[in-house]
Parts: C-alpha cells; sequence; structure tokens
C-alpha cells in the first residue's frame, strides 16, 4: 500500500514540474499585468524602476528636425534678349520638440528663415527674413478626446535690418523692431490622425516691441512716435512697446492632394478689444509642396498680411515719402531645393 502511495505522489509531482517548463513561464520582461504579482503592492515608484530597467530608452518626446536650402541662378552670355546674372538662396530650418503622455501634451517650434539675391551691378538684396518661437501647453480631460484647454506663447522677429530697395539709406525694419509677442489662454483641438490643429483665445496679450528708436520715434509698427518742438527739436522719444488685449485665432492643416503633391495652411487672425474691435490683423500662409523624392522638393508659397498698425508709405508729388495708411502685404515665392530631416 505504502509502494502504491509513493507512486502515485511521484506521478503528482512529476506532472507539476512538467507544467513549469521554460515555454509556460510569462517572462517578467513583457511587463504584462501577471508578469509579477508579489504579495504586498507594488508603490508608483516601483512601477517606474521597473519601467527605465527593461526598458530604458523609453521617451514621450516627438522630434522634428527639418533643414532646406532652395538655390536659383540665372547667366547670360551674349544673349541678344538681354537680361542680369542673377543667383539667390533660401536657407530654412523647422525643429519641434512635442511631449505627450495621457493627458497632457506640450509642443515646442523654432522656424527660421533667411534668403538673398544678388543680380549683376547691384548689391546683396534680402529676400525673406523670419525668426518664429512657439510653445503651446494643454490638458485634455481624458485621453479619448481631442480638445485641450491650453496655453499658448508665440514670439517673432528677424534677423538684420530691413529696406525699401534700392534705397539703402535708411532702414525700415531690424532686429527686435519689430518683434511680437503673444501670451493667451484658451482651447485647442488637435488631431494628429487629420492633421489639423485649432485654436482659438478669448484673452490674449499682444506685444509689439520697436527697440531700435529711430524706428520708434518715427512711431513705425503702431508704437507711439516721438513727440518734437516747432522748430524740430525732439521733447521726447518714441515708446518702444505697444501692448493690446484681444482674440486670437489660428489654424494649421497639412494634406496630400494628389500623390507626391501636399498642400500646408497656416493662418492667424488677431483683433483688439479697445482699439478698433473687428479690424482684424491677418497673416496667412500657403504652401503646395511637390515631393520629387526623399530630398528634393519644389514649393510654391503665398504669404499674405494685413495689419492696421503697419502704414505703407509712398512718394507724393514732391518726390516725398508720406504714409499712404495700412494696406494688404503679400508675398510669392517659387522654389526649389533640398530638405533634410534629421
Amino acid at each position: 500500500m505504502l509502494k502504491k502511495f509513493i507512486l502515485v505522489f511521484v506521478v503528482l509531482c512529476t506532472n507539476f514540474l512538467i507544467a513549469q517548463t521554460r515555454d509556460s513561464i510569462v517572462s517578467v520582461n513583457t511587463l504584462t499585468p501577471y508578469a509579477y504579482q508579489p504579495f504586498f503592492p507594488i508603490t508608483k515608484v516601483d512601477k517606474l524602476n521597473r519601467l527605465s530597467k527593461y526598458h530604458p530608452n523609453i521617451s514621450f518626446w516627438k522630434e522634428v528636425n527639418k533643414i532646406g536650402l532652395d538655390l536659383s541662378e540665372v547667366a547670360f552670355v551674349n544673349w541678344n534678349a538681354g537680361g542680369a546674372n542673377s543667383i539667390a538662396a533660401l536657407m530654412s530650418t523647422d525643429f519641434k520638440r512635442i511631449y505627450e503622455r495621457k493627458n497632457i501634451r506640450w509642443k515646442n517650434e523654432l522656424i527660421a528663415r533667411y534668403g538673398i539675391n544678388k543680380q549683376t551691378e547691384q548689391e546683396i538684396r534680402k529676400t525673406d527674413d523670419h525668426l518664429e518661437i512657439n510653445s503651446t501647453f494643454g490638458y485634455r480631460k481624458d485621453t479619448l478626446s481631442n480638445w485641450y484647454y491650453s496655453a499658448k506663447a508665440n514670439f517673432s522677429t528677424q534677423f538684420s535690418n530691413g529696406y525699401n530697395y534700392p534705397d539703402t539709406s535708411k532702414k525700415i525694419s531690424t532686429v527686435l523692431a519689430p518683434a511680437y509677442l503673444f501670451l493667451g489662454v484658451g482651447s485647442e483641438y488637435n488631431s494628429e490622425k487629420e492633421n489639423l490643429n485649432i485654436y482659438a483665445s478669448p484673452l490674449t496679450l499682444r506685444s509689439t516691441f520697436v527697440l531700435d528708436q529711430d524706428l520708434a520715434n518715427d512711431g513705425a509698427f503702431g508704437v507711439e512716435g516721438a513727440v518734437y518742438d516747432e522748430e524740430g527739436n525732439l521733447i521726447k522719444e518714441g515708446e518702444n512697446i505697444r501692448t493690446e488685449v484681444g482674440i486670437l485665432f489660428t489654424n494649421e492643416y497639412n494634406t496630400e492632394i494628389f500623390e507626391n503633391i501636399g498642400l500646408s495652411n497656416k493662418l492667424s487672425l488677431y483683433t483688439d478689444y479697445i482699439n478698433k474691435f473687428g479690424n482684424i490683423d491677418v497673416n496667412w500662409e500657403l504652401n503646395f509642396n511637390f515631393q520629387v523624392n526623399q530630398y528634393v522638393l519644389a514649393k510654391l508659397g503665398s504669404h499674405l498680411k494685413y495689419d492696421d498698425d503697419i502704414k505703407v508709405q509712398e512718394e507724393n508729388a514732391e518726390g516725398e515719402l508720406v504714409d499712404a495708411g495700412p494696406k494688404v502685404q503679400w508675398k510669392q515665392q517659387l522654389g526649389i531645393g533640398v530638405i533634410v530631416n534629421l
């Protein structure tokens, strides 16, 4: 009887051991909910330590690094139709850092462009000049929603002096003159699937900086100009900062309209509560991107601006420059170049 009992016990133990072979054991490295169940509850610190141990390279940051260079050149030799030799270059960069985890999204962006043109018997002229920094922090109620409570900051200026060519004796703009700062809170809709971003803020502070005193004395870009006496002597220098509070609406949309032909739209609308409410400042960029291959990209772009505070100067009958009031500004670009994603 004892021998039969021992034989049954051995058979049961053998079956139990076979059931615990390596193939049936769930690896702790998979981090499944049943991989490791200690007697005591696991704290948040323990979970983070385990996560960093088995996934040391895990990150909640997304990166976009784009550098582009557009070149164009025209040369003539004994060309009976005439023409001027020219060469143009445009350098552009777009860097993004996006943090996304659960209900939090924090997007940071740096955009920079600088273009020059050189023609025969002419000095080098600037064709594009822009520096922009954006930061948007958003919080949503749950991970299924695309709507965020957001706070947004935007700063933009330029790198060098701007002139009303061919007159280069007097600059009409320069670095930090103007510079624009937007600070606001509102609501943001962001959908990566639709490549769509909409931001609306009922409370946005806009500051215009004109830190070049000569331009500030002229009252450029809407700041309060200098005060002179009847003999032209300076009594009070112009203000360097103009502050407004108003409504800001922005929209960004990207899509592929045909194979290898993309469209990108970026729109910004702003109106001030106190000064001419309903008079909208517009900043609208529309670009068509023609993807030749992984590195070569052709681009057709349009940039339209209207700012009631920017007065355009024109020559009168006596040849003097006088303010002609605000007007629509428009720039069109067509180029082909190389773009690198790092």
